[in-house]
């Protein structure tokens, strides 16, 4: 029972990490491609503070709480 909790805690933790990566190399993407920082919704700059909290982010916080 133990080892078997531990093997799925540590494939979610995996799992997590490579949606994480995937999130900074798409961020890369945006660097290059001069979208970064970017919202995808209104087309304006995202606050450097909401950047620096998630370095991914593809929406700015307004947009991000519209959409809930």
């Amino acid at each position: 029972g133990s080892v078997s909790m531990e093997r799925e805690q540590l494939g979610q933790m995996a799992s997590r990490q490579i949606t994480f990566i995937d999130h900074l190399e798409k961020a890369l993407m945006r660097i290059e491609n001069k979208t970064y920082g970017l919202c995808k919704v209104s087309g304006k700059l995202i606050s450097k503070e909401r950047l620096k909290i998630v370095p991914h982010a593809t929406m700015s916080i307004e947009a991000k709480n519209m959409q809930r």
